[in-house]
């Protein structure tokens, strides 16, 4: 069964009917399933069956400690990109011999805590980082695992904003510039070489683009064994799709692992990968309400209680993503609306030229909301930050409550009068 389904003409989130989650626990709200959550994460280990690998979820998909703690459960790894991503992974029971930190701008304070706890690699950007890197592992006295993220100019046909991999972004070391760096790192004395590391986008559709990078990586490997450079490690990166609208045809978890191999052969690595969407991006929705029906002279209206600072997507990618009455009304009208937030900003929409039956008070579900939704939202126009739900069979715990104004405020202060 579907994480999310109509049941009775009402729409539930597993086994909990949202219009129950809506009157426990208000609007807006992300409602999180757990069963699809920890189904996501299974493909990918079934997938790669005996084979070495560690699965590391991208903890900036959906770092809430409640989705940490399901996939720790599961044995996962995690991929972080921050200090406060590890603290939460750890917070939550990850194991910190399972995280690869990844990220062009780690600071010296975000280094030295990862090699306090013991991190399975660092995934280096750059040469400057890779000096750092070494400084402070002296300084501790220990040898920092590395791997390099080698940008292998591969275009993943994706939305410009979240592609990685071409030469022209920020990310990675350059594929020319590759070799050099390797050769530098084998001789410093705090650096141990475990990996190599690429990751070219997000919301990727296609698997050529994966199979041309690690097509790259692997050629990559051969001319580090001609020099004396053996790795143990192959970090494919994330980036795999999920289906925004119910008829689009995505590639299997499967179908991605058997494309890597295809490229790795019988080659003795262990493989990483870091899904983010892919396992959590259909396992949620927003839940808000419609507060006004605004008719205008060019379109109509659905003012909704949720906005752009509580799913961003929209208004920053121009993401389209499924809306659908909770309530199911099959003899009313049906109107065409855009389902717009309170947001003084005209581009505070949820989704634009929306086909609804729907009237004031209803509620709706904005779905594919569990990836890059909560984890990007903000207090912008001073609007407290929503409450998080995860529904597990016919249960729905709060995970994240509801932010109060004087939450919103506690960080702030006025100068006293002098």
């Amino acid at each position: 069964m579907a994480p999310f389904h109509y049941a009775d003409g009402r729409l539930y989130a597993e086994a909990v009917a949202l219009p129950e989650i809506a009157a426990r626990f208000g609007t807006p709200c992300y409602v999180y399933s757990r069963a699809e959550i920890e189904a996501q994460w299974r493909a990918y280990s079934q997938a790669f069956a005996a084979r070495p690998h560690l699965i590391c979820y991208a903890v900036k998909a959906n770092s809430n400690l409640a989705v940490l703690n399901v996939l720790a459960r599961l044995g996962s790894g995690f991929d972080i990109v921050s200090v406060g991503e590890l603290e939460r992974v750890l917070k939550a029971g990850g194991d910190a011999a399972k995280v690869i930190f990844s990220g062009v701008g780690k600071r010296r304070d975000e280094i030295q805590r990862a090699l306090e706890v013991g991190i399975k690699c660092f995934n280096v950007e750059s040469r400057s980082e890779l000096q750092r890197l070494n400084a402070l592992a002296a300084a501790a006295g220990v040898r920092a695992p590395v791997s390099l993220r080698v940008n292998p100019d591969v275009d993943a046909n994706t939305h410009p904003y979240i592609a990685t991999g071409l030469r022209e972004n920020k990310f990675g070391v350059p594929w020319e510039e590759a070799l050099g760096v390797y050769q530098e790192a084998a001789n410093l004395a705090h650096i141990n070489l475990s990996g190599i590391d690429c990751h070219i986008g997000s919301q990727i559709t296609e698997i050529s683009p994966f199979s041309d990078a690690v097509a790259k990586i692997m050629e990559l490997t051969r001319a580090l064994r001609k020099h004396d450079i053996a790795l143990r490690h192959i970090d494919v990166g994330g980036g795999l799709g999920i289906a925004y609208e119910a008829a689009a045809k995505m590639p299997s978890a499967k179908e991605l692992i058997d494309a890597i191999y295809k490229v790795v052969g019988d080659a003795a690595y262990e493989i990483l990968v870091e899904p983010g969407r892919s396992i959590v991006g259909n396992a949620g929705v927003l839940l808000t309400k419609v507060e006004y029906l605004k008719e205008a002279p060019e379109k109509n209206f659905a003012v909704v209680d949720a906005a752009m600072n509580d799913l961003l997507r929209p208004a920053l990618y121009g993401a389209w993503q499924e809306i659908r009455p909770v309530r199911e009304r099959p003899d009313a009208a049906t109107g065409v609306y855009d389902v717009v937030g309170p947001v003084c900003e005209s581009a505070d929409f949820l989704g634009l030229g929306r086909a609804l039956s729907v009237q004031e008070g209803d509620l709706l579900a904005v779905s594919s909301a569990g990836a890059y939704a909560f984890s990007m939202s903000s207090n912008y126009n001073s609007r407290p930050r929503v409450a998080e739900v995860m529904v597990d069979g016919s249960e729905a715990h709060l995970i994240r409550r509801r932010e109060t104004m004087s939450e919103m405020m506690a960080g702030e202060a006025m100068i006293e009068k002098l």
